[in-house]
């Protein structure tokens, strides 16, 4: 085999030149593929891989930092065909292309005029991009079986182990489904949920359970696999650590049930007790534990859709509870709770508990074309309810609280016509009880919109 002799190599990049051996060092190439291995500059890498595409290849390390080098100045992607121009700077050959039939006889780069319109390909660059994409591809590919293979291995072990064995070997399984979306693909093809599933049930303790609940929350459930988590048993399980788990173990739980509710009768399985509601309550309100809220909202909206579920909803004062948390909730969980609030004002009682919520009206107004026009049609809905259950008593304070000079805001921008009718028809309703002048200027509008 031939010795490495060191080559000048013309990069790209403002005419930088460096030899193979220099590439190595400043981690352009990456250690270990050079220098031996075919004698071509690829060494292992690229005999191993050098039937792979290179497309597919920057395609699958999507999520690795690519050397600068290798970036075209144009699409700031990796190049896969570069080119050189006259001016010494290295192009994607499609992306330059385009330039110049756009009528540009410039350099991108340094705006120099090109005395050359011709492009050169830069096979050193593409060696070295070559090269250096497939050591990172084999290295991942690598790790993804070691990881393939010890999943299988775990799943073997679970079947044969018990007590804290099983709570280390789930714990493992955990670590490695989160940040391994191999290892996931793994898991479901090897029967893993239905193994994992089999492990929950009314003996199950919660230190198990909370590990077998962090690792199906990664994975994707068929129907067959919801309906086997929904037996009531699991699903009794699930809300007791929801209650009494961690916080981490509670937000698990919480999306797990979330998932579990898609496309399924969820209603009759788990909502007769009230149980999964307090839990979700307490969730949402802990102001030491923050990730819980979103999850929390998310559960409480999706079962707040079941007409039937309203009531026990409603029992447990979820309403003065969701009010309160209003004002400190970011936009993505307002329109949860916002949701919630409006799918409740559907029923006489919830109505009711808006009307006599103290700072329900004020919290609400405060929202309309603050936050999104979601959000101010959900406010819309929910004030509307109120202030037609008791316009006497609820208008006047809508108004004292700025509801009409948010109306007029609603009416006078570019939301959908929808919203606009709804909002005329609202303030319509609460001009009833001023007369003309007084309710002018309780709209606290300049002499302008006046």
């Amino acid at each position: 085999m031939p010795m490495y002799q060191p080559t000048k190599l013309d990069v790209g990049g403002g005419g930088q030149v460096l030899d193979l051996e220099t590439a190595v060092k400043d981690g352009i190439l990456g250690g270990g593929g050079v220098g031996g291995g075919n004698g071509n500059g690829m060494g292992a890498a690229g005999a191993t891989l050098e039937k792979v595409d290179l497309k597919k290849m920057i395609e699958e390390l999507v999520a690795i930092e690519v050397p600068s080098v290798f970036i075209c100045p144009i699409s700031l992607e990796p190049m896969q065909d570069p080119v050189t121009l006259c001016t010494g700077q290295t192009y994607e050959r499609s992306n330059i292309l385009k330039w110049l039939s756009l009528g540009h006889f410039s350099c991108p780069t340094t705006m120099q005029e090109l005395w050359d319109d011709s492009i050169t390909p830069n096979k050193t660059l593409h060696h070295l991009i070559y090269s250096w994409f497939s050591q990172k591809y084999l290295a991942m590919k690598k790790r993804s079986e070691d990881v393939q293979g010890r999943v299988s291995e775990i799943l073997e072990t679970l079947k044969k182990i018990k007590g804290q064995a099983r709570v280390q070997a789930l714990k493992e399984l955990r670590q490695i489904v989160v940040n391994h979306s191999s290892a996931r693909k793994t898991v479901v093809d090897n029967g893993g949920i239905g193994l994992l599933s089999s492990l929950l049930g009314p003996f199950t303790s919660h230190a198990v359970g909370s590990e077998v609940a962090g690792i199906l929350v990664n994975l994707p459930l068929d129907p067959e696999s919801r309906s086997n988590l929904m037996q009531p048993a699991r699903m009794s399980l699930m809300v007791d650590m929801l209650n009494e788990g961690s916080t981490v173990t509670k937000v698990n739980c919480t999306r797990l049930i979330e998932n579990l509710m898609e496309g399924n009768d969820f209603e009759s399985q788990v909502v007769p007790s009230l149980s999964l509601l307090v839990g979700l309550l307490r969730l949402v309100k802990d102001r030491r534990n923050p990730n819980g809220v979103q999850p929390g909202l998310a559960l409480l909206k999706s079962i707040s859709e079941l007409e039937s579920v309203r009531c026990s909803i409603l029992s447990i004062g979820a309403v003065a509870q969701l009010v309160e948390l209003l004002p400190g909730l970011n936009p993505e969980c307002l329109e949860l709770a916002l949701s919630i609030l409006k799918n409740l004002s559907s029923l006489p009682a919830g109505q009711l508990a808006l009307k006599d919520c103290p700072n329900m009206i004020p919290n609400v107004v405060k929202l309309l074309m603050r936050v999104s026009e979601t959000c101010t049609q959900l406010a819309l809905s929910i004030l509307w309810a109120v202030c037609q259950l008791a316009p006497e008593e609820c208008a006047p304070m809508a108004v004292e609280a700025g509801l009409a000079a948010k109306l007029l805001l609603v009416i006078q921008s570019g939301c959908n016509p929808t919203l606009k009718q709804q909002s005329a028809e609202l303030l319509k309703l609460c001009s009833l009880n001023y007369t003309a002048t007084i309710f002018i200027s309780k709209c606290r509008l300049t002499s302008t919109l006046q």
